[in-house]
């Protein structure tokens, strides 16, 4: 395509022309609500039941005539919208973020060169190539056209794919479907073959635009961890508003006020309402899926987030992965000579000049596949000017890899007319096949091969053969070839690739490398990588196997070599029905199978189609497998700090619901009020959201096995672990309280003492649940900016209620003296070492 291609090149709007086309014409993309805006959001938290707690509690009090303590507790609403309209414009930057790097591309001529653009931004009269395993990105019509067909179900419904031609097609009906029109239809997929097209309608303006579809991302159904989560809030609120009610009722049965038991059962909600759980879980998630992003990894879906704490056994391909992608020729063989070739190398012996002429010549003219790339590259350091390079020739025929073939063959027009030049590359074995060498032949071949690949060498070998006639056979297997000779391509290996490997070892995280190379070469980077290097199984092994006998196989076999792309589906069924947890890499249509079937199906974002990407839960934007290596670093990283924060959150509302509910119990006068209840939340809020997600990971993290598949997030352990926690809390707090109402103090001087303890116990609960997955010294000296700035904004808070005459009385609190501050403060600091040396006790025994 590439005389033809160029032409069309030539043809591609300027970058100034495509701008004023983009700006008359507007994004190509349908209209939808990108972000969110201001006020949806403030409206949904206004609906949130803490806040309208807290505006009822601000109501009784005006009723009461409190005015003061009315308009803190208002106050304090607007802080809580303000809060949540921070936390949703962060989520939302990082949500545009994302969009941002999941949108499509599309490769485009502009100013008389390719460019790869966001799709959003073509316009009518652009340029565009299109791909097998590609989304068209517009309405356009067909300029070029080689064994092109496009699946519009889409748009018809039809899952037949619907063949496409250049040309002539033009006069057939501009609708979706129907044979051989010229035309292709934004959201219509490639599912064969390639061409060069011109766009002509974008946007609401194509046919999808007209229908009204939408063109939005996979819906996934909710990961098991908010099915978790959802039934925990259910089961909190309940028992919660429950209570409440019970307190309310009580309280006013036995003082006979009313408006008061009111208030002790707002309170008591408050205290106990678990709002901070969907909070958490979505920061958690959208910040965890940038933080990924930002290591060149991709969410598509929240449930691989928490999968890649469960991952077993990572599965992945060779080129690209584990290597550079970056081929180049190293060695030819012709017969018993051989050449060794550098960067460098400029010119070859004659005796190699058919090779590599032949070896161009089955490669496409304008090629994405890297060793297409390095035997271009090569021909134009080493054969410029010796007339093997046939520039501006015309595919006439071409033959691509089949499973039953691995091999290609293209036809070129001949010398004579009539006549075509057939060059074919491919597996050695295939080659072989196509030129019927006789056994001493195909020794030598294999000797060759097997010295090559020994090296770490990706082998082709490669043939030619002549046409002559009009007729063209249906296999390339009826084409009379010569084997020319054997050419190996190096791809070095990625410099981090060993480290990640190991590294996974240590996590009790398995590697298998699927190649489609020959089985010593397999071995060889895999040597070279750290991968287990056992026993290699070949796809025409597995093609042998029953199922039973292949999941005996790769019990024990971490190497598969020659697999082609479909296989890659039985290997998955394999591995899970041996119990593993499996991430499957994938970048081609056939692979879409294996990435559905895989817990973690991870695409390519370089190399990869469309159609994989849109099958995968995880995109890796460089290909590179050690990205792969440090999102499930992230991964486990973001399954810890969930972890911890649920446990922070229920330890947490244990006191302060004690506070609230153990006074009414013991006839007691009311300890908390809402105000206290909400100067604590302000804790609460950002320490369970902003703190815990900034909390580093710890540096064991991936030493550990992988979490059991189907355990809950949310174990029994965790829960009550946490509820131990918030009862040391509260029993320091009950003991200030009854110290300060004691020795001529009254309900206002243990209530003052009881919130210094409460705050300082808030704050070790934060230090103390850092510790959960890491020892105590290393959880204190992990630093955490954002924990530094809610200490330090609690601190500071709490010593204006203290000190300050108005906030004193808002709050009911006396002007306390040093000493009662300070047993205060020790109670809060001995709940939280006991807390401390208490988990530090349960971890150790857990090691052990």
């Amino acid at each position: 395509m590439s005389g033809a291609a160029t032409a069309q090149a030539g043809a591609g709007l300027s970058q100034a022309e495509a701008l004023a086309r983009l700006r008359r014409d507007g994004p190509n993309e349908l209209p939808q609500d990108r972000r969110r805006r201001l006020a949806p959001i403030v409206w949904e938290a206004l609906r949130e039941p803490m806040l309208q707690l807290l505006l009822a509690a601000g109501g009784i009090y005006l009723v009461l005539g409190n005015r003061a303590e009315a308009l803190m507790l208002l106050g304090f609403a607007v802080l809580n919208v303000v809060m949540v309209v921070v936390q949703e414009a962060r989520t939302e930057t990082a949500l545009a973020a994302l969009r941002e790097l999941a949108a499509p591309r599309a490769l485009v001529w502009r100013d008389g060169a390719q460019s790869q653009i966001p799709a959003r931004e073509l316009v009518a009269g652009d340029v565009i190539r299109l791909s097998e395993g590609e989304r068209v990105p517009a309405d356009a019509v067909l300029q070029e056209a080689a064994a092109l067909q496009a699946d519009e179900a889409l748009l018809t419904g039809e899952s037949v794919p619907v063949r496409k031609q250049a040309g002539g097609g033009q006069a057939a009906r501009a609708e979706p479907g129907g044979e051989a029109t010229a035309y292709v239809w934004a959201g219509s997929l490639i599912t064969g073959g390639s061409g060069v097209a011109r766009v002509c309608a974008t946007g609401p303006r194509t046919a999808i635009g007209r229908i009204g579809h939408a063109l939005g991302g996979v819906e996934a159904a909710p990961p098991p961890l908010q099915t978790q989560m959802r039934r925990l809030v259910w089961l909190f609120a309940a028992a919660g508003i429950g209570a409440s009610l019970l307190l309310t009722v009580a309280y006013g049965l036995l003082h006979g006020h009313w408006l008061q038991a009111v208030l002790g059962g707002i309170t008591l909600a408050m205290a106990t309402l678990p709002e901070e759980f969907p909070l958490v879980l979505t920061i958690f998630l959208v910040l965890g899926a940038w933080r990924m992003s930002r290591r060149h990894v991709l969410a598509r879906r929240g449930a691989a987030i928490e999968a890649l704490g469960t991952a077993t056994l990572l599965c992945t391909d060779k080129t690209g992965t584990l290597t550079q992608n970056r081929m180049s020729v190293a060695r030819l063989a012709v017969g018993a000579e051989t050449l060794t070739l550098t960067p460098e190398t400029s010119a070859l012996p004659e005796t190699f000049h058919a090779l590599v002429e032949t070896a161009i010549l089955a490669s496409r003219p304008d090629p994405f596949d890297p060793m297409e790339q390095a035997f271009h590259a090569l021909g134009r350091r080493s054969l410029a000017g010796s007339g093997h390079l046939h520039a501006g020739w015309t595919m006439a025929r071409d033959y691509p890899v089949q499973p039953d073939m691995l091999a290609m063959s293209q036809a070129w027009p001949g010398t004579a007319p009539g006549t075509y030049l057939i060059a074919a590359k491919g597996a050695p074995e295939a080659i072989a096949d196509l030129c019927h060498l006789e056994e001493p032949a195909l020794a030598a071949l294999r000797r060759g091969v097997a010295e090559m690949a020994a090296a770490g060498l990706r082998v082709l070998a490669v043939a030619r053969g002549a046409h002559a006639g009009p007729d063209w056979p249906a296999s390339q297997h009826e084409f009379a070839f010569t084997l020319l000779g054997l050419a190996g391509l190096a791809d070095p290996l990625r410099p981090g690739v060993p480290a990640a490997v190991a590294a996974c070892r240590s996590a009790g995280i398995d590697v298998a490398m699927i190649t489609g190379d020959h089985p010593a070469t397999a071995r060889a980077i895999a040597q070279q990588a750290g991968i287990a290097a056992g026993a290699v199984l070949t796809g025409a092994e597995m093609a042998r196997l029953d199922d039973t006998a292949l999941r005996e196989a790769v019990r024990t076999t971490r190497l598969f070599a020659r697999v082609l792309p479909e296989q890659k589906l039985r290997l998955v069924q394999a591995f899970a029905a041996n119990g593993e947890v499996v991430a499957m890499t994938g970048d081609g249509v056939n692979d879409a199978p294996s990435l559905k079937a895989a817990h973690i199906g991870i695409a390519m974002g370089g190399r990869g189609t469309d159609v994989a990407r849109e099958a995968a839960a995880l995109v890796l934007l460089d290909d590179d497998f050690t990205s792969l290596v440090a999102a499930i670093r992230l991964g486990r990283r973001i399954d810890a700090n969930l972890r911890k924060a649920f446990s922070y959150i229920l330890a947490v509302h244990v006191p302060v619901a004690g506070m609230a509910l153990i006074p009414v119990l013991l006839g007691w006068p009311l300890m908390l009020g809402p105000v206290h209840v909400v100067f604590l939340e302000m804790i609460i809020d950002p320490a369970s959201s902003i703190v815990f997600e900034a909390e580093p990971e710890a540096a064991s993290i991936m030493s550990a096995p992988p979490r059991r598949p189907g355990a809950p997030l949310f174990s029994l352990g965790l829960l009550a672990g946490g509820v131990l926690q918030g009862a040391t809390v509260l029993a320091a707090a009950m003991l200030v309280f009854a110290l300060g109402t004691q020795g001529g103090g009254d309900e206002s001087t243990g209530r003052a003492m009881a919130f210094i303890t409460l705050v300082a116990g808030n704050l070790g609960l934060v230090l103390s649940n850092k510790m959960l997955g890491g020892g105590a010294l290393a959880a204190i000296g992990r630093p955490n900016t954002a924990l530094a700035m809610v200490a330090a904004g609690a601190v500071l808070a709490l010593g204006l209620t203290l000190w300050v005459p108005w906030l004193r009385a808002l709050f009911g609190f006396p002007a306390l003296p040093a000493g009662q501050m300070a047993v205060a403060l020790l109670a809060g600091l001995a709940s939280m070492a006991l807390n401390m040396a208490a988990l530090g006790l349960w971890q150790a025994r857990r090691a052990r």
